[in-house]
């Protein structure tokens, strides 16, 4: 599946289609490995992702922490962030990846900046972020040169202009009461992909409260942004991907069936790699080497069998997708997006139903 604007109806010239699109992203199923910056997750944790992508065929994110030059050569697989403290972010870093993410928010913190304590800032990580070692890596909540979309325009055309136009720009937001307006004007702004996430999704950097008490479910959020931007004509201006809450093949399907292209996973892909979801991100003593910079503790993950872990788990997913499409009687991606009619709700109040757009189960 392909990922980037969309025509909305067929062009020819002469007795000839037009094939020509803007860049496109080329997935072998829809879900991607969603951003985790190198300093909160370690060095091995990365290049399991990074090679767990580059096999599977799809995509992995860097996260807002740059990237590490012996992973440069994972750039075709690579989705590279520009989060509002910029960390890492240069020409050669912007050349390197097949997308450039513009992160506006996270799901699990919104209106917060990220927060790297400076006990996990080493030499590498300095190096690869381009700050003092041993100092924090904190986040400013807004990017200090966008407070409007017009300015947002601006960086998604810089971003573009440095990059020769032949990589998609996307930009990230989290689940929140005005998404649908918000996705509105990023479609309008020359993105061609919106990522949205919602508050279900884990972050070691994330203070409780507002990770359980700020943002909204992704499933509101996405079945909003989709129906307003089929109203106003413009869904195939955008793909939609969304993380936050997606822990199983089925969500997927959930989520596709609500008007997706796509999905980003975190939690899962750490669960796959050994995580025990201890809460303790921030303190750099991860005990399975995922969310840890001391060297004794990183070791403990083998890159190569956490790789395989991670294939074995989209692989599995991958198989289960198409097995529910199969009993859905759908037979591609394209088919089953923003098909609503293909599911239904359970428990659910009747102004819930009436934003996903779905019928009550018995129906």
């Amino acid at each position: 599946m392909f990922l980037g604007k969309k025509p909305d109806r067929i062009k020819r010239e002469g007795d000839e289609l037009c094939c020509e699109l803007t860049p496109q992203l080329e997935l072998s199923m829809p879900v991607m490995f969603s951003a985790m910056s190198y300093g909160s997750i370690s060095y091995n944790a990365h290049k399991s992702l990074a090679i767990a992508a580059s096999k599977l065929g799809i995509l992995y994110n860097t996260g807002e922490g740059g990237l590490h030059e012996d992973f440069y050569a994972y750039g075709a697989n690579t989705i590279v962030q520009v989060a509002s403290g910029r960390f890492g972010v240069h020409e050669k870093y912007l050349e390197a990846g097949a997308a450039v993410e513009i992160k506006m928010g996270q799901g699990a913190k919104p209106g917060i900046g990220g927060h790297l304590p400076g006990t996990k800032i080493g030499s590498d990580i300095s190096r690869t972020r381009m700050i003092p070692e041993g100092s924090d890596a904190i986040s400013p909540a807004p990017h200090h040169d966008i407070y409007s979309i017009e300015d947002l325009r601006q960086l998604v055309y810089s971003i573009k202009e440095t990059t020769g136009y032949r990589k998609p720009v996307i930009v990230k937001v989290a689940a929140v009461h005005n998404i649908a307006a918000i996705t509105s004007g990023i479609a309008r702004s020359g993105a061609d992909i919106i990522a949205i996430d919602g508050f279900r999704g884990g972050t070691g950097a994330a203070p409780t409260r507002i990770r359980d008490n700020v943002g909204i479910p992704i499933e509101l959020a996405l079945a909003s942004v989709d129906t307003r931007l089929r109203e106003e004509g413009i869904r195939n201006n955008v793909s939609l991907v969304v993380g936050g809450s997606i822990h199983s093949s089925a969500d997927v399907i959930k989520a596709i069936a609500l008007g997706a292209d796509a999905c980003y996973i975190a939690t899962a892909a750490l669960l796959a790699l050994g995580c025990h979801l201890c809460r303790t991100c921030q303190t750099g003593n991860c005990n399975w080497g995922i969310a840890t910079q001391r060297p004794e503790l990183v070791k403990r993950l083998n890159p190569d069998i956490g790789s395989e872990r991670l294939i074995n788990l989209m692989t599995a997913w991958n198989h289960e997708i198409k097995e529910l499409m199969g009993g859905m009687g759908i037979n591609s991606i394209e088919a089953l997006r923003g098909n609503r009619l293909m599911l239904r709700g359970v428990g659910l109040n009747g102004k819930e139903l009436e934003i996903l757009g779905i019928s009550h189960a018995g129906e």
